[in-house]
C-alpha cells in the first residue's frame, strides 16, 4: 500500500501528468467539437486534405526548426528523436504527391497558422524549455492515433494506397506504447525551476488554444476558387485581414476547421 501510495505521488509531480491535469478542460473543448465528429465520420474531401497538408507542414516546420536549433539545450535534448519523430520530410512527400513537383509555389498558409508557427519560432529563441510543451503535445499526439487517422483519411478520400498519407506513420517506431513510454520518462527528467515547469504547463494551454484559434479563424483564401481550380493555382498568402477576403459561410468555417483537425484529433489522443 505505501509502495502504490509513494508511486501516485510520483505521478503527479512527473511533468507529463502534470500538462494533462493542466490542459484537462481544453482536451475536452478540443474533442466535443462538431468539427471533430465530423473528421470521424470520414467527412473529408481532397480539397480539404490539401488544404490540412498546407497547415500541417508550416507547424511542423516551425517546430522542428527549432527543436533541431535547440537539440543541446537541457530541456529539449532528453525529448530530441529527430529520427523517430520528424514529420516535416513525410509532410513534404505528402505535398509533392498531391501538388506536385512545385508545390512549394501552391502552399497556403491561413493567418491563424502562422500565429502558430511565429510563437514556435519565438519561443524557440527565449524560452526553448517551452519547446517541450508542444512537442509532447503535437508528437505523442500523433503517435497515438496516426494510424487509425491514416486509415480513416484513405478511406474517405478513396485512395488505393498510402500515397499522400505518409504524415500519419511512424516507420523507425517499431512499437508506439513502448516509445511513449521512454519519451514521458526522459521528458519526466527534465531538471526545471518551479517557475520553469509553471511557465512549461501554461503553454501546453497555450498551444491548445493556438490549435483551437486556427480553427474558428477564417483562412486568407478563397475556398471556393481552391475547389474549383483542384488546387493547381494556388500560392502563399500574407498575413491580411481575413474578414476582407472571405465571405461567411458554413464551407469556409468548415474547411478552415479542417486545418487544425487532425491536430486537434491528435493531441486529444497523446494521453494514450
Amino acid at each position: 500500500l505505501k509502495k502504490k501510495k509513494k508511486k501516485n505521488q510520483q505521478q503527479k509531480t512527473d511533468l507529463s501528468e502534470q500538462i494533462k491535469a493542466a490542459t484537462k478542460d481544453n482536451h475536452v473543448r478540443a474533442e466535443n467539437t462538431q468539427l471533430m465528429l465530423s473528421y470521424q465520420k470520414g467527412e473529408i474531401t481532397l480539397v480539404q486534405y490539401k488544404v490540412l497538408l498546407c497547415s500541417l507542414y508550416e507547424i511542423y516546420r516551425a517546430l522542428e526548426d527549432e527543436m533541431d536549433r535547440n537539440a543541446s539545450h537541457p530541456a529539449v535534448a532528453p525529448i530530441y528523436f529527430p529520427q523517430e519523430l520528424s514529420r516535416v520530410e513525410s509532410l513534404e512527400s505528402d505535398l509533392e504527391h498531391f501538388f506536385g513537383s512545385e508545390w512549394r509555389k501552391r502552399v497556403i498558409v491561413p493567418a491563424a497558422t502562422q500565429r502558430y508557427g511565429q510563437r514556435l519560432r519565438q519561443i524557440g529563441r527565449e524560452n526553448p524549455e517551452l519547446l517541450v510543451a508542444h512537442a509532447y503535445t503535437r508528437y505523442l499526439g500523433d503517435l497515438s492515433g496516426g494510424q487509425v487517422l491514416g486509415k480513416i483519411t484513405q478511406k474517405s478520400l478513396g485512395l488505393s494506397s498510402k500515397e499522400g498519407l505518409s504524415f500519419f506513420y511512424f516507420p523507425s517506431v517499431s512499437s508506439p506504447n513502448r516509445f511513449k513510454q521512454l519519451y514521458r520518462s526522459r521528458m519526466n527528467s527534465i531538471e526545471l525551476t518551479e517557475k520553469e515547469k509553471a511557465a512549461v504547463l501554461e503553454e501546453a494551454v497555450q498551444a491548445f488554444e493556438l490549435n483551437i484559434q486556427v480553427r474558428d479563424l477564417r483562412m486568407n483564401f478563397s475556398v471556393q476558387a481552391l475547389t474549383k481550380n483542384d488546387t493547381k493555382n494556388c500560392s502563399t498568402h500574407k498575413d491580411r485581414s481575413p474578414a476582407a477576403v472571405l465571405p461567411s459561410s458554413p464551407i469556409v468555417q468548415f474547411t478552415v476547421g479542417l486545418c487544425v483537425a487532425l491536430a486537434t484529433i491528435g493531441v486529444g489522443m497523446y494521453a494514450l
